[in-house]
C-alpha cells in the first residue's frame, strides 16, 4: 500500500483556512455537545465519541501529538519513517513466525549499525563496509522469509474498510479509515494493537521507499526544490525549517534502535487522542477502549519543542535557475494558531486571494493576466508554532517574477493603508464559514477535525469557538495585522527563474 506522505506542497497550491471547524449550519456548541462524548483512560488517552448515526458506518481517526518539529537533530524523517512502520502489522498480524522474525530483525539492526559506524568513521575501511553491507543483504533476506504482506490492510479490506490512509506534517502524525458499525470492536482490537506491539518490519526497505518519495517530491519536483529551500531560508532555529520528508543522509543515519526510541518518546498515551464518528454507541466504546487500550501503560510527557525563531533582521531572498516554469514565492513570519491575531491573517489570505472577487485574483488572474494561480494564506509550513504567511504565485507565459511580485506588494500595501472594505472581509468571513462546514459533512471530516482540535490544541470545542472569533475580527484588525507583520525585514522571498530567461528574479521593492 502506498501511503499519503506530508501535504506541505498541496498546501501551498490551495488556499488553506487555518481553522478546523464547523458542523451542520444550525447548530450551536450547547446542542453538538450533546452528541459527542469525551473520555480519558487512567493511562492517559483520550477519546472522542460522536453520533452520527446516518448511516451504518464509523470512522476513526488517531491523532498523534508529533511531527517533523518534534524529531532529533540528525533524524529528519523520523515521523513520516513510523508512520509507515504502522502499517506494516504487529507480533502477530504481517508474520509467519514473530519469534523468530524478531531475532533476525534484532541481529540486521546490530549489523546496519555496525555498516554505518564504519562508513562515517574518520579511517573507514572499504573491506570491512562491503562484508558488513552483504551481511545485512543477507539477514533483510532472512527476515523477509517471515512477513505476510500488507496482512494488516487485508484485514481492513475484508471487513469492509475504506480510505485507511496516514499524513505526517511538521505538528502532527495521523491514522484513519471507516467500517462498518458492526465492526466496532475490530476497530478496537487492530488499534491497541498496532500501538501496543508496534515491530519494525521492512524498516530498511520502507526508509528507501521514503528516500524515493523525497527524489520524486523534493528533487524531481521544481515546486518542491523551491518549498525545501524556502524553509530552510526563512527559518534559521526552529525546527520548521527542516523538511518533513527528511534529508537523505538522516534517512540513512537512522535505524530501527532510533525509531524505537522515538516511539517510546511520542507514542505514549497521553500523547495520543482517538476521534470516533458515525453510528456508535458511546458506552458501547468506552467498554471496548477499556478492554483493549486499558492496559497500555502511562508514559512521562513528551518533551516540548523550546526553540523560537529569533527576530528576523531583514529581507532574505535566494534564486532557483532551471529548466521550469517560474514560480514565486513569498512568506512573512507571523503567529500560531492560538493566538489572538491568528483569526485576522486567516481572513487576510482570504481577503487577498480567496475566490474570484479576492484582491490577487482579480487584478493578477483576471484582470491583467499575468498570474496562472495566485494564493495566499497563513500557516505554513506548520499551525502549531510560530509560523508564515505565504504567498505564492505562478506567472503567466512571459511574465517576469519581478512584475509579480510588484503587483502584490501593491496590494498589501493597499491594505495597510486601509483600503480595504467591510463587504471583502464579510464575503472572507462567508467563504471560510462554508468550507469549514462543508469539511465536516462526513464522518471522516468530524472525527478528523475534533481528534486534530483535541490533540494539537487540547479542546474540540475549539472547533466552534473559532468561528466565534472569524465573527469578532473588524476591518481595523485586517489593516493592523498586514501592518505588524507584513514587513519587509520580516519577510523572506523565493523564487524559480528559466535559466534561459534574463529575470534575475530580482527587485528594488522596498514595501
Amino acid at each position: 500500500m502506498r501511503l499519503k506522505t506530508s501535504t506541505w506542497i498541496l498546501g501551498l497550491l490551495l488556499v488553506l483556512f487555518a481553522t478546523s471547524s464547523q458542523l451542520t449550519q444550525a447548530q450551536s456548541l450547547e446542542d453538538f455537545e450533546e452528541k459527542v462524548t469525551e473520555f480519558t483512560l487512567d493511562n492517559g488517552l483520550t477519546f472522542i465519541i460522536i453520533e452520527r448515526p446516518v448511516a451504518p458506518v464509523v470512522s476513526f481517526a488517531t491523532y498523534v501529538n508529533v511531527g517533523g518539529a518534534n524529531e532529533p537533530v540528525g533524524h529528519t524523517g523520523m515521523a513520516h519513517i513510523f508512520e509507515h512502520m504502522a502499517f506494516k502489522g504487529t507480533h502477530t498480524v504481517g508474520t509467519t513466525n514473530w519469534q523468530k522474525e524478531q531475532e533476525v530483525l534484532e541481529e540486521l539492526d546490530n549489523t546496519y549499525q555496525e555498516w554505518l559506524a564504519e562508513k562515517y568513521s574518520t579511517q573507514p575501511d572499504s573491506a570491512k563496509i562491503d562484508t558488513l553491507w552483504s551481511q545485512f543483504e543477507d539477514l533483510q533476506e532472512k527476515a523477509g522469509e517471515y512477513v505476510v504482506n500488507n496482512e494488516f490492510s487485508q484485514i481492513i479490506d475484508r471487513n469492509g474498510g475504506t480510505g485507511m490512509n496516514a499524513t505526517t506534517s511538521q505538528d502532527r502524525t495521523n491514522y484513519f479509515y471507516s467500517l462498518p458499525e458492526n465492526r466496532l470492536e475490530l476497530w478496537f482490537s487492530l488499534e491497541s494493537d498496532r500501538f501496543k506491539n508496534p515491530v519494525f518490519r521492512e524498516f530498511y526497505k520502507e526508509k528507501e521507499v521514503v528516500r524515493e518519495e523525497r527524489r520524486m517530491r523534493s528533487e524531481s519536483q521544481p515546486i518542491g526544490r523551491l518549498v525545501e529551500e524556502f524553509t530552510a531560508v526563512a527559518f534559521t532555529a526552529h525546527p520548521y525549517g527542516r523538511p518533513t520528508v527528511g534529508w537523505h543522509s538522516d534517512i540513512t543515519a537512522t535505524t530501527m534502535e532510533d525509531a524505537r526510541e522515538f516511539y517510546n518518546t511520542y507514542y505514549v498515551p497521553n500523547n495520543i487522542t482517538f476521534a470516533i464518528a458515525g453510528d456508535v454507541n458511546p458506552e458501547e466504546a468506552k467498554e471496548f477502549a477499556k478492554k483493549y487500550f486499558g492496559d497500555i501503560e502511562p508514559g512521562p510527557k513528551p518533551p516540548p519543542v523550546y526553540t523560537k525563531e529569533p527576530e528576523q533582521r531583514g529581507e532574505r531572498r535566494f534564486t532557483i535557475e532551471g529548466q521550469s516554469q517560474p514560480y514565486f514565492l513569498m512568506g512573512y513570519h507571523t503567529v500560531s494558531q492560538d493566538h489572538p491575531d491568528s483569526k485576522a491573517l486567516q481572513l487576510l489570505g482570504s481577503i487577498l486571494s480567496g475566490g474570484r472577487t479576492s484582491i490577487l485574483y482579480k487584478r493578477m488572474v483576471d484582470e491583467e493576466q499575468t498570474a496562472l494561480q495566485v494564493t495566499a494564506f497563513n500557516g505554513y509550513p506548520g499551525q502549531k508554532y510560530e509560523t508564515l504567511f505565504a504567498t505564492l504565485a505562478i506567472p503567466n507565459q512571459g511574465v517576469s517574477v519581478d512584475t509579480i511580485e510588484a503587483s502584490i506588494l501593491e496590494e498589501i500595501e493597499k491594505v495597510k493603508e486601509g483600503e480595504i472594505s467591510q463587504e471583502a472581509l464579510d464575503r472572507a468571513r462567508t467563504n471560510a464559514r462554508a468550507n469549514l462546514i462543508r469539511s465536516l459533512d462526513s464522518n471522516s471530516g468530524l472525527a478528523s477535525s475534533l481528534a486534530s482540535a483535541e490533540s494539537l490544541r487540547g479542546d474540540w470545542r475549539k472547533v466552534f469557538t473559532d468561528l466565534e472569533e472569524l465573527q469578532q475580527v473588524t476591518v481595523y484588525d485586517i489593516q493592523r495585522v498586514a501592518q505588524e507583520y507584513l514587513t519587509k525585514d520580516n519577510r523572506t522571498i523565493g523564487v524559480i527563474v528559466n535559466k534561459n530567461s534574463n529575470n534575475e528574479g530580482d527587485t528594488n521593492a522596498n514595501n
